[in-house]
């Protein structure tokens, strides 16, 4: 389509694509989000958060926000919120003083055990939608739309 008729025809926000992602992104975080409340009493950061430090053991802070993907705030006031919860400990990072790292507690790594068999069947809820191939597919596909959307943000090697 010429770029000048492009401009005149409407958007039509059920067929574009950042907003279809977003829409599915929040609904499958909403529902991790109901369960992980009501039975550990968890908000989404903070179960990333712990998610990650369970599957690392010992993390800094910066590590926790490249491995989550959530920004600095974010990661920042679920981990204040989870050593509040007796979830998670905090120790001055040996070779930076400004900097944590964070570990859970006994009672993080119980909670941490009974999440990893809820999220597994969570995966496997909706991965039943999809065939293996499909499924396979829908890694790649995701992978490449990380990819670019990284090059776009100026975040890729050109």
């Amino acid at each position: 389509m010429p770029e000048s008729n492009r401009d005149t025809v409407p958007l039509i926000l059920q067929d574009f694509l950042p907003y279809r992602l977003s829409v599915v992104t929040e609904a499958v975080s909403s529902l991790f989000a109901t369960r992980y409340q009501e039975r550990f009493g968890l908000s989404i950061p903070e179960w990333r958060v712990v998610a990650v430090v369970g599957q690392h053991g010992a993390l800094s802070t910066q590590q926790v926000i490249e491995q989550t993907g959530m920004d600095r705030v974010r990661v920042s006031r679920a981990v204040i919120r989870l050593a509040d919860k007796t979830l998670l400990s905090r120790a001055v990072h040996p070779q930076d003083q400004r900097a944590q790292i964070l570990q859970l507690t006994s009672a993080g790594h119980a909670i941490y055990c009974q999440i990893v068999p809820l999220a597994r069947e969570m995966q496997e809820a909706l991965s039943a939608a999809l065939t293996e191939s499909e499924q396979r597919q829908l890694a790649v596909i995701l992978q490449k739309i990380g990819r670019r959307t990284e090059e776009l943000s100026g975040g890729g090697a050109d």
